[in-house]
């Protein structure tokens, strides 16, 4: 039998404070390339601090993480892009005053002979942003008429600037109307397809059944279990979310006592 290789990203025991605040203790979610991971949980569960800690924002206290089976220190956000971890936040930061080209290249402009080379500058938008829809959007027009949808792919799609393996979301599917949210639910799954991993936090079980491969509930800033979207039934999920089902890991006594 072939080896399963090791995962993408795996958390051992991660802890986060925030003074008298704990955030995070004992998390241990890993996801694989080619694979969405979905972090669920009621506010306040720390979906949000553990995407701030995998991308180097608000580093972890305790606890160790592994970039494909290799402990991995992710102090800042710089590192966090060394290591192949994008992320796109949930409100996207767009600059939407710019179009597609120039927001894609802000920053990482493509210059010839010291001046911005703006057909090869055009040129690579448009190649990245055929990796993620089958609709390109205007490439010169303004990004402020377009759809939440449109701009989340302008957003995934300045994130694979870097080819990074690891995509963090922050809720994508945040858009009321649903064929907004069926728009972003199909980038997802060519980001999938494009054999990234994908972390991303939702609140919508719709979100899970239609795209994940795995989901991590988070409670109270811990584990309340980890599923197999598979072989998992949505009352199971339901239940760990709310608490009437309480999957959290046993720790040795000594692990309890660190603190």
């Amino acid at each position: 039998m072939i080896p399963l290789p090791p995962p993408l990203l795996a958390l051992d025991g991660v802890c986060k404070r925030f003074g008298v605040i704990e955030a995070l203790r004992d998390i241990e979610p890993e996801t694989h390339a080619g694979q969405a991971l979905i972090l669920l949980g009621y506010d306040g569960a720390g979906k949000p601090t553990l995407v701030k800690v995998i991308s180097g924002v608000a580093p972890a206290d305790k606890g160790s993480i592994e970039r494909e089976g290799r402990t991995v220190h992710i102090p800042r956000p710089q590192e966090a892009r060394d290591l192949g971890i994008a992320t796109v936040c949930q409100d996207l930061a767009l600059c939407t005053d710019l179009d597609a080209v120039g927001d894609l290249f802000l920053g990482p402009e493509i210059r010839r002979f010291g001046f911005l080379d703006e057909v090869e500058t055009e040129r690579g938008s448009r190649q990245l942003l055929e990796r993620l829809t089958r609709s390109v959007p205007e490439l010169r027009g303004p990004l402020v008429p377009l759809s939440v949808g449109r701009r989340q792919t302008v957003a995934s799609a300045r994130s694979l600037l870097g080819d990074p393996h690891a995509l963090l979301l922050g809720e994508p599917t945040a858009a009321p109307e649903l064929g907004q949210t069926t728009e972003v639910l199909d980038l997802l799954d060519r980001l999938r397809h494009n054999a990234l991993g994908i972390p991303l936090i939702s609140h919508n079980m719709a979100d899970v059944e239609a795209l994940a491969n795995r989901a991590a509930v988070l409670r109270l800033g811990r584990d309340n279990g980890i599923f197999d979207v598979s072989t998992t039934s949505r009352e199971q999920i339901v239940s760990s979310i709310t608490g009437a089902t309480d999957n959290t890991p046993r720790r040795p006594a000594h692990r309890e006592a660190e603190w």
